[in-house]
């Protein structure tokens, strides 16, 4: 009765605005909106294009502390809090931009960037443009490269729901349960996480899903002044893509999703997190091979078998004394779950082992223990963990049964043992949530929406094959391009000559292939001769080769 008073008072500023939010780009259709049972968010939407078209974004140099060198510039788009009181409290995302490199007649536009999460900034990609990245160099000429980050991420507005140097305090219990009592200590840790993001962040809970993320996309694209979208997801981005593409199929320009989440309503997020478990052990076990094939570089084993074997002797190790008293089980999965995710992990991660098991602790140590002196990385750390357990616990109901997590999860432990019991304890504070848990959308479109590039690998760990065949089916006139036999997470940011120019094609022009393509994968990692191997044991700690994006849908 208050929102319609509320909405009946200012008539004549929602007529004018929704008049200018037309002008701006097609409307979302109504079934979009009746699906997400979201009419008044509709309007809630349009209104705040409407606004942020106005208005528009203040340029101006980053803040010294945000790290981001010239040209880059930033700035910050207002968005309700609430889509449905448009006119109450609003939050502001922290954007940024490197201006198209190329002639005022090549320039298309500006190219908006996920990377995934949910909890990750994108504002490092327009780094894209101002580092000269050559996969990105052609298309830096046609688009304004933009970053964000989401609502509760960074600068936005950001959410905590623990201490921060309590977070990342190491080390900390064995996911793995040897008994009942281990299992309740974690049942303990995990509502009391869920208390604390309440009491913490309680205000920003309810409104922590992806349809408000797609929505704050929209805003965005109206403030950048661009009449559709183009957009870039990765990752948990590839669900934020296809929620805005249900939203606003007529707002779309440019769309690519790579590696992709299934989108199915059932699949949002409990059963997603089940799926990612049996994917991770096999590219853990793909690792295991490779590892085991350069045994010549790394002396950890010629089999998986043995490498296995080595990896719970070394879990075992850590359990008993925690290394550097610093490293224990939990730690151990943190770090090694890398190469499952990222081919560019392979050779580090087996380096660091390598070294340990030469007798030299601190490459492991380095590697893997929590800083307590980076405060502003452990605050950042945080939010991204924080944001992660929000946004899934916001975006669905989940079950509340413990036995049905104890069943499922030690059903999968038994074939699947890799991250399992440590992807259970990462989301069972969804159990015990204390806000608001809605129902997922429905993820379609088959009228208005141009046709979106779809990239996935085949043996992808955090999003598993079948979420790209289920999005390609529900995107109407979308293409998919997989990766065969490969596995690496976030396929558009390697090498790879047959998807590349796919992709800068697709950016440039809007074509895409008669019909969907399967490419060779990208180079194996190449691990370092062994003569060249054989000092890594007096080498200082490897490090994980630097990448954009976050570990997503962790």
């Amino acid at each position: 009765m208050i929102r319609n008073a509320a909405l009946g008072s200012a008539a004549t500023l929602i007529t004018g605005t929704l008049a200018a939010s037309l002008l701006l780009a097609p409307s979302a259709s109504a079934a979009s909106a009746d699906r997400d049972n979201g009419a008044a968010e509709a309007i809630g939407v349009q209104i705040a294009a409407a606004r942020a078209a106005r208005t528009g974004i203040d340029w101006k140099d980053c803040p010294a502390d945000w790290g981001f060198e010239k040209p880059i510039q930033c700035g910050w788009v207002k968005v309700p809090l609430d889509y449905r009181k448009p006119f109450g409290k609003t939050i502001e995302l922290a954007v940024d931009r490197a201006v198209s490199t190329g002639t005022k007649e090549e320039r298309q536009g500006s190219l908006v960037y996920n990377p995934g999460g949910p909890g990750g900034s994108g504002m490092r990609f327009p780094r894209r443009t101002t580092t000269k990245s050559p996969l990105w160099v052609n298309t830096a000429k046609a688009y304004d490269f933009v970053g964000f980050d989401p609502r509760g991420v960074g600068h936005s507005a950001p959410i905590s729901c623990i201490d921060p140097q309590e977070f990342v305090k190491a080390p900390k219990a064995d996911p793995v349960p040897s008994n009942e009592a281990d299992k309740r200590a974690q049942r303990k840790l995990a509502a009391e996480y869920a208390d604390g993001c309440k009491e913490r962040s309680g205000e920003m809970l309810p409104h922590m899903t992806t349809t408000n993320t797609a929505r704050d996309l929209d805003v965005i694209r109206a403030a950048l002044g661009d009449r559709k979208l183009n957009y870039l997801g990765v990752s948990y981005g590839t669900y934020l893509g296809g929620v805005y593409a249900t939203l606003f199929p007529t707002h779309v320009r440019r769309m690519i999703v790579d590696s992709v989440v299934n989108p199915d309503q059932d699949n949002i997020w409990y059963e997603a997190n089940l799926g990612q478990d049996v994917a991770f052990q096999m590219r853990w076990n793909d690792w295991q091979d490779w590892v085991a094939k350069n045994d010549a570089v790394f002396h950890i084993g010629d089999t998986r078998a043995k490498v296995e074997a080595k990896y719970q002797e070394l879990r075992a190790k850590a359990k008993a004394n925690p290394i550097g008293g610093v490293v224990g089980p939990a730690e151990l999965i943190g770090f090694f779950q890398g190469a499952p995710y990222y081919d560019s992990s392979w050779v580090p991660v087996a380096q660091t082992w390598s070294k340990y098991l030469a007798g030299d602790e601190k490459a492991l140590v380095d590697a893997i223990a929590p800083d307590m002196s980076d405060t502003a990385g452990n605050i950042a750390s945080e939010n991204s963990n924080a944001v992660y357990t929000a946004v899934e616990c916001a975006d669905a109901k989940w079950p509340t049964s413990w036995a049905k997590w104890d069943r499922d999860n030690t059903k999968l432990h038994q074939k699947y043992p890799f991250l399992t019991w440590s992807n259970a304890w990462m989301n069972l504070p969804c159990a015990t949530w204390k806000a608001k848990q809605s129902t997922p959308i429905e993820v379609g479109a088959k009228r208005g929406l141009p046709p979106v590039l779809i990239v996935q690998s085949e043996r992808d760990a955090a999003t598993p094959y079948d979420g790209a065949v289920s999005l390609h089916k529900r995107l109407a006139g979308s293409r998919l391009i997989t990766e065969l036999n490969a596995g690496s997470h976030g396929v558009t940011s390697l090498v790879n000559p047959c998807i590349n120019p796919r992709v800068e094609t697709y950016l440039l022009t809007g074509k895409v292939d008669a019909k969907d393509v399967k490419c060779a994968p990208h180079a194996t990692p190449v691990a370092p001769a062994p003569a060249a191997a054989k000092s890594l044991a007096t080498a200082q700690g490897a490090e994980l080769a630097p990448r954009e994006e976050l570990p997503a849908i962790r």
